[in-house]
């Protein structure tokens, strides 16, 4: 009995001594925490900005469509191939 009396005496100090480095090891876990919650904050905003941009070009792309800009586009589409119509006309 009087083995272990002893033995606590010096298990005492040897664990408040033991505790500096696991605080150390946890504030460091805590800072890498830390900066991965800023990054994966940053990258859901630039997700969000980037979804926001797609939605943007989604709502000019419908507007075009709608508002007969379909049929503009296809116009032009059409008179850009017409020349290239006289022209294989003309080789023949």
């Amino acid at each position: 009995m009087n083995n272990i009396a002893s033995w606590i005496w010096v298990l005492i100090p040897l664990a408040a001594i033991g505790i500096a480095p696991f605080r150390m090891w946890l504030r460091l876990k805590e800072k890498q925490l830390d900066r991965q919650s800023d990054l994966a904050a940053e990258k859901a905003a630039q997700y969000a900005s980037h979804t926001a941009e797609l939605e943007q070009r989604v709502r000019v792309l419908e507007q075009i469509v709608t508002d007969r800009g379909f049929d503009t586009a296809a116009q032009i589409e059409a008179l850009r191939s017409t020349p290239a119509r006289k022209t294989e006309e003309s080789v023949r």
